[in-house]
């Protein structure tokens, strides 16, 4: 046995030689030996390169700088659900909080204005999820605040300086601020009321403003895979809502007081989101 353990054979490393990744000064030398080299289209494909590598490191910050904007809109979101009262100034602590967050989302901006300027907002639509979801928060804020809809010149205001925010970008924001609202009408019914009929009223609004967007010339502003899919969603996050409001006033009339409608069948299948999805609308 101990002459088989001595004997064994060393097991081979399968893993490929990786070679040693080359400094700055080698490439560099390396590109002044091209240069030299008699080849006259070398100093163009070198600029081609450099042209190239220059466009993935400014794409890779714009993906990076969207997903950062995207998950702080959301926790935005999820701070202003926590307010109980319409037209009204925010709970200090949520204002706090949201605060604190757009202050980081207009830093994470910032670092890519210069990427995204001269024409480059519609080169790098990779941003475009992130600037959605900020509508979709600011929208929300908005509302709870005024009790109106933000437009797009008011959003446009709210976007660092050197990011142009597009028609494109404003428009599904305000499809997915649908859900939200839906959200927050809800949690109102099951409070007791409040001002969930006013709710009802600007949500049926914005759908008919929003349906106009179901024409063929118009679906390009949402996007053409996704127009129907929100488009329907949108519709559904109204009926949630009209229902819950008919419970109240159709059935709470025969109850005594403080009874609130069973919303499990206005609920039921989860809550409505834009994207099809649970969670963040």
């Amino acid at each position: 046995m101990s002459e088989r353990r001595n004997n064994k054979r060393p097991r081979h490393d399968n893993r490929r030689d990786e070679k040693p990744e080359k400094s700055a000064a080698d490439s560099a030398a390396q590109d002044v030996g091209l240069l030299a080299s008699k080849n006259p289209y070398m100093p163009m494909f070198l600029n081609f390169r450099a042209e190239l590598d220059e466009h993935h490191d400014r794409r890779e910050r714009v993906i990076k700088a969207s997903r950062d904007v995207t998950a702080a809109s959301k926790k935005m979101i999820f701070s202003l659900q926590r307010c109980r009262q319409l037209s009204a100034p925010l709970p200090p602590s949520v204002l706090s909080e949201v605060t604190n967050l757009h202050t980081i989302i207009q830093t994470q901006l910032l670092t890519i204005s210069h990427d995204l300027s001269s024409g480059n907002t519609f080169r790098y639509r990779q941003i475009t999820g992130g600037l959605q979801e900020l509508i979709e928060a600011l929208c929300f804020r908005h509302y709870l605040e005024t009790g109106s809809l933000l437009t797009y010149t008011a959003a446009q205001k709210m976007i660092p300086e050197g990011i142009e925010l597009t028609i494109s970008d404003y428009v599904p924001g305000v499809f997915d601020f649908v859900g939200e609202v839906m959200r927050f009408a809800i949690t109102m019914v099951a409070l007791g009321g409040g001002e969930v009929e006013k709710v009802l009223k600007d949500l049926r609004g914005i759908r008919q403003g929003l349906e106009e967007f179901e024409e063929p010339g118009y679906k390009w502003y949402v996007g053409a895979r996704d127009a129907d899919k929100k488009i329907a969603v949108m519709r559904e996050c109204v009926e949630k809502v009209e229902k819950a409001v008919a419970g109240k006033i159709i059935r709470g009339a025969e109850m005594p007081e403080g009874w609130v409608p069973d919303l499990t069948e206005v609920v039921e299948g989860g809550e409505g989101s834009i994207r099809g999805g649970t969670g963040g609308v």
